[in-house]
């Protein structure tokens, strides 16, 4: 996998945003992470070695803006060159998370149709608002490769009505840091059936730091959190 963040900084943008990790990681240097600015990896896709070929190698699995959102508004006047790279770099494939599906129609080129072949779209959702807020937006969008993202996952979803088989996969996971706020396994038991019944692929992805699980809290570290979360084998 790699990253890409062709820009860095970020707004709050809902309830799942509350303990971000950017936030947290700038404040220890001293970083305001609300300023959106380009990065020196913008040009990252299209860069080439001295030798002609380019730096990234053709098949890449890239994830865009981890540390932004790739719709953030201040984005808006860079999203042509970014598509142009897109564009030209068909050979490898982008994947695009976003909380803020409901700008995604209005941020598409020209030229999208039903959407590029390279470019998969990621929709997060963190509780049963956020769920009935996005995903019928997400259902919609012209993309021909979608996932769900319930991280961090803050309660009880009940979202079947919203599952089917235009979802690649749907992946759950927990809230790490300090301050994480508890993520409950019957959760994540309950996500993992509905996607069951409706045939979409389902991925445990991580516990986070404040795990309960048959009535017990555990305070999971940070290096043990995806590793218990494949323990559960519950994967589909």
């Amino acid at each position: 996998m790699v990253t890409w963040n062709p820009w860095h900084g970020c707004h709050k943008y809902s309830e799942g945003c509350e303990n971000c990790y950017v936030y947290k990681r700038d404040e220890i240097i001293g970083k305001d992470a609300s300023v959106i600015e380009k990065t020196a990896s913008f040009f990252e896709p299209v860069k080439r070695l001295r030798c002609g070929e380019y730096k990234l190698k053709s098949g890449a699995e890239v994830y865009a803006c981890m540390t932004s959102d790739f719709f953030i508004e201040e984005a808006d006047a860079w999203s042509s060159e970014i598509w142009d790279m897109i564009k030209q770099r068909n050979d490898i494939h982008f994947n695009i998370i976003t909380k803020r599906i409901v700008r995604v129609m209005d941020c598409l080129p020209k030229d999208w149709a039903r959407g590029y072949n390279n470019v998969t779209i990621g929709c997060t959702i963190e509780n049963q608002k956020q769920a009935e807020l996005r995903l019928p937006v997400f259902q919609k969008l012209p993309v021909k490769s979608k996932f769900i993202i319930c991280e961090p996952l803050l309660e009880d979803l009940y979202i079947h009505q919203f599952l089917g088989r235009w979802i690649t996969y749907l992946s759950v996971g927990g809230e790490s840091g300090p301050h994480a706020r508890v993520c409950n396994y019957d959760w994540i038991l309950r996500i993992r059936r509905q996607c069951i019944d409706s045939g979409v692929a389902f991925i445990f992805r991580q516990t986070g730091a404040n795990f309960v699980k048959d009535g017990r809290n555990f305070k999971i570290p940070r290096n043990q959190q995806v590793i218990q979360a494949s323990r559960a084998n519950i994967n589909t």
